[in-house]
């Protein structure tokens, strides 16, 4: 199949009605299976299990990653295998894209848990009623929805903005579904293979589970630097290596994290981990000023500097594209976009009167619940609202543009706000970010879904009943996930077992914020205030040089805030698959196949085979005692 398009002339020179009655006609597929039973069982139970990899990799690094792509291979090769099997039949395409429609929203509902909710328990010593977290994290995840869906006009049917994440499914989709399904069988077969060797690598790691098998001699050590340290003990300042997290971690999912990120950010986030470990940490630890060589220790310091710089960096980068922040507004309320005199697409679209009914439903639910739940005056909070609409708007053009949600930067936004508006109040200042940055997440991540059902000619009204579902399935199996994972015990949340540095960095704004840079020690202060510099100067000179500079802001920062043990497998992550480049050049050979061709797949496979299975083995190393 080939997927049909507009040109460029006719997407400038045709109106939205022509637009849409071209697709009408030359794309959609009507009669099609979409959002059918086993569509969406799979995709709900794909999703659940996939948002426990997003669940994994957050806690880590405090990032969500797209699962749409592996649920898309993996439903495929289920059901090629049950049609050969003459058990069952292949799904549809467009049965296809429904069911990764649910499992991509269940993945990103686990967002909150690594950033907001956290850091509230965090603030308070108090851990959040699992209830309230799965109710809370549902009602924003639907008023995101509400939100999105309107949009869906101008931003894919009008401006047909790329979606590049979207596109990317939908290519793969089209390719999985064509007259040679080889591709596809070959792209299944790298995804299991990467996920079980990476699921084998994390059993062997089980001490615990090992030993009550009797198989404690298959046991790998944790690092592959461990053996050194039965010899002798290698240091720095005077402070072992292992205590600084300068080690080798055996597990490879961070090495797959790597081969879905560029190389200027996995670099960028080494050098940020390499300042921090190897030269501020040891002396500042020598000095007293960091109290003890651990982990949480360290982090509570560096991530004021990382913190900083991020935040500068993402702000800069924000407001230094005006054209995009005009775009985002100039054309939400003309005529063009309001869909004409007569919409062609009523009867497959959402109504209207869901959305002008829903929203202020949804909305003071919200509001209600933050009242109640968080301590969020009414009046804050029903200011929150609009905030949504606004940030929605901008990270929803960005998404569409780049595959981007800045959503680190508007929840920065409104804590800068709430610090002016509620001084002193830190949960308010959290959870009224959390409600920004979850709602303006999940309408981004609703129009990077129907973009492919666009592109081959799927209901938009199906797509959304499926985002919804996946909101409840993703909620109702990562939150309790999550709360078995630290058995109520705050004081775990940025330690080695946990580091979440995504939750240390909101916390650490909103108590800046509210509290001040004074109450820091003045390393720290003077960290911050060199990390705001840097941020703003790595990102004005990423701009004049059209994003050719060697340094990431962001991931430059994040590397001040990750275990160096992660960035460094990250990095190495990044090296390797860059290196398969250059060395399998021959498009026919395994290797170009496998690792250049299918290097998202590849490293899709290792991440969701790992973390799904560390997973399981930390909740299995918990029952046993």
């Amino acid at each position: 199949m080939a997927i049909q398009e507009l040109n460029q002339e006719q997407l400038h020179s045709m109106t939205l009605e022509q637009k849409d009655e071209w697709w009408l006609k030359n794309v959609y597929k009507g009669d099609m299976p979409q959002l059918t039973i086993r569509s969406a069982l799979t995709g709900v139970i794909l999703g659940g299990i996939l948002s426990l990899t997003n669940l994994y990799i957050g806690i880590k690094t405090g990032w969500t990653l797209g699962v749409g792509i592996s649920s898309v291979i993996l439903s495929f090769a289920f059901f090629k295998i049950m049609d050969r099997m003459r058990i069952g039949s292949h799904m549809t395409i467009l049965e296809n894209n429904a069911m990764q429609s649910i499992a991509t929203s269940a993945g990103y509902m686990t967002a909150p848990l690594m950033a907001s909710m956290p850091a509230y328990m965090m603030v308070t010593g108090q851990v959040v009623p699992m209830y309230q977290t799965i109710w809370w994290i549902i009602a924003l995840a639907i008023l995101g929805v509400l939100f999105a869906f309107p949009l869906k006009k101008r931003f894919i049917n009008d401006e047909q903005m790329p979606f590049p994440e979207g596109y990317a499914s939908g290519v793969v989709l089209d390719s999985l579904h064509s007259e040679d399904g080889g591709d596809g069988v070959f792209k299944a077969k790298l995804l299991m293979g990467g996920a079980g060797l990476s699921a084998l690598i994390e059993f062997l790691r089980a001490d615990a589970i090992l030993e009550s098998l009797k198989l404690k001699f298959l046991a790998l050590p944790h690092y592959w630097d461990d053996f050194i340290y039965k010899f002798a003990t290698p240091r720095l300042f005077n402070t072992p290596l292992k205590d600084l997290t300068i080690q080798w971690d055996t597990s490879i999912v961070m090495l797959g994290t790597g081969g879905l990120m560029s190389m200027k950010t996995s670099m960028s986030l080494l050098i940020g981990a390499m300042l921090n470990y190897f030269f501020c940490a040891p002396l500042l630890i020598q000095a007293g000023v960091i109290p003890e060589a651990k982990f949480k220790a360290i982090a509570m310091w560096a991530l004021w500097g990382g913190a900083s710089m991020m935040t500068t960096s993402s702000l800069f980068s924000f407001f230094s594209k005006p054209k995009m922040l005009k775009e985002a507004f100039t054309k939400s309320f003309s005529k063009k976009t309001a869909g004409g005199n007569h919409d062609v697409l009523k009867k497959i679209e959402l109504p209207m009167w869901i959305f002008a009914v829903g929203i202020p439903v949804i909305g003071a639910i919200v509001v209600y619940l933050g009242h109640m739940w968080f301590g969020i005056h009414y009046w804050l909070g029903l200011l929150a609202i609009p905030l949504v609409f606004v940030f929605t708007l901008i990270a929803v053009t960005s998404t569409g543009l780049t595959a981007i949600t800045p959503g680190g930067a508007l929840g920065k936004l409104t804590q800068i706000t709430y610090g002016v508006l509620a001084p002193g109040n830190v949960t308010t200042n959290l959870m009224t970010a959390g409600i920004t940055s979850e709602v303006s997440l999940n309408a981004s991540n609703l129009l990077m879904d129907i973009k492919p059902g666009y592109m081959l000619g799927g209901k938009p009204r199906h797509q959304a009943v499926g985002h919804v579902l996946g909101i409840f399935a993703g909620a109702f199996v990562a939150v309790p996930v999550f709360y078995s994972l630290f058995h109520g015990d705050v004081s775990t949340f940025t330690s080695d077992a946990m580091p979440l540095p995504g939750a240390a960095i909101w916390k650490g704004v909103a108590e800046a914020l509210t509290k001040g840079l004074g109450n820091l020690h003045p390393t720290a202060q003077a960290a911050a205030a060199i990390g705001a510099v840097l941020g703003i100067v790595i990102e004005f000179l990423n701009k004049k040089t059209r994003g050719r500079f060697l340094l990431s802001g962001v991931g430059l920062g994040l590397g001040f805030v990750l275990r160096f043990t992660d960035a460094w497998s990250m990095a190495l992550g990044t090296l390797l698959f860059w290196l398969a480049r250059k060395k399998f050049k021959d498009e026919k050979s395994f290797g170009h196949r496998a690792f250049v061709q299918n290097q998202e797949t590849m490293a899709a496979g290792i991440i969701a085979g790992g973390s799904i299975i560390g997973i399981v083995l930390i909740l299995l190393e918990n029952a046993l005692g």
